[in-house]
């Protein structure tokens, strides 16, 4: 085990730091989730959306979930559950190929305990994605299993995209387009959470049956239990940066990659070893970046120019890195 292994603190600046190797670190911080608001976390847009949904889900004959598979557990809306009643459902996880699965039979065992039987993890940015193909024979499969199949003369079924912001949705329906229709992008691939807003369209993805799918998701407002899960959304770019701020996603970050020994930040800022002060951290990444100004300060020998880091650029730079990947994979719940 790291239990012994020795640290001190980073001379001036009261942040820790590992001493032997990264393993050995003892990271002393618990993460402080008090008293913040998560009422404001979400945007009014979002409940206007899942009334204009509940009209367009009276055809609709099997549901895609898509959400982040860095947070399988956390966020998802339950809400659909009840306004759509029983009927075919896939969750698909996407971005599997920047989250840590080693763990994914955990992961299976607790969304099937939720009932959840139905799971597919996704890499929708990539072109020959062989997940992505499963869908439909899955889909198809569902579909015809379910009561809607006998109750119907209809024989062309309609499936919907749904899900929380910022966690593939328009990629998944692109990635389908392309493999159906050999088209590229109609859905705008956002990056933002609630960029996608438009009117529906549909796309044929299956002959036999003949199985439409609908062009525009239906965006749910991730459900928020506690401040914890909120964090972990924001983090996964579910939630709009400047609601919940980026030096306390940030901030979550740092505390989550050291708990999880992900230390490959230190190697892609060049820290030297990790650290969990944020502000040691932050200032480290903005010089690295150059992302300083000099400022003139008043002492009592006159003016001094100070190099003052830009702690908001480098709080962005490390989250949007985190985001794409580059820090390494992680699994959030």
């Amino acid at each position: 085990g790291f239990g012994d292994a020795p640290w001190r603190r980073c001379p001036g600046t009261g942040a820790m730091c590992g001493l032997a190797t990264h393993a050995a670190l003892r990271l002393s911080r618990s993460f402080d989730f008090g008293g913040r608001d998560l009422a404001r976390w979400f945007p009014g847009h979002m409940a206007k959306g899942l009334k204009k949904m509940q009209a367009s889900l009276k055809k609709v004959d099997c549901l895609i979930e898509v959400h982040d598979a860095r947070i399988p557990l956390s966020g998802r809306n339950p809400v659909f559950k009840e306004t759509l009643g029983v009927r075919p459902h896939l969750l698909v996880l996407n971005k599997m190929d920047i989250a840590d699965l080693t763990n994914k039979q955990r992961v299976l065992k607790e969304l099937d305990e939720k009932g959840i039987r139905n799971v597919l993890f996704t890499d929708c940015f990539r072109d020959k994605d062989v997940h992505v193909k499963k869908i439909v024979p899955i889909v198809t499969d569902l579909i015809q299993k379910s009561d809607r199949y006998h109750r119907t003369e209809n024989v062309e079924y309609c499936l919907m995209v749904i899900g929380v912001p910022n966690v593939g949705k328009s990629s998944l329906i692109n990635a389908m387009r392309r493999m159906y229709l050999r088209k590229g992008k109609a859905s705008r691939v956002g990056g933002a959470p609630g960029i996608t807003r438009a009117v529906l369209t549909k796309i044929q993805v299956c002959e036999r049956p003949m199985i439409y799918l609908l062009d525009t998701p239906g965006v749910l407002s991730p459900q928020i239990e506690s401040v914890e899960v909120g964090l972990k959304l924001a983090l996964c770019g579910t939630i709009l940066d400047h609601l919940v701020g980026e030096e306390t996603i940030a901030d979550y970050l740092l505390f989550t990659l050291n708990k999880h020994q992900k230390f490959d930040y230190v190697e892609h800022y060049q820290l030297g070893e990790p650290c969990d002060d944020l502000q040691t951290v932050l200032k480290k990444i903005a010089v690295k970046l150059g992302k300083t100004q000099k400022i003139k300060a008043l002492t009592g020998v006159g003016d001094v120019k100070v190099l003052m880091p830009n702690y908001s650029a480098a709080a962005y730079d490390f989250i949007r890195m985190f985001r794409k990947g580059e820090l390494g994979k992680v699994m959030l719940d």
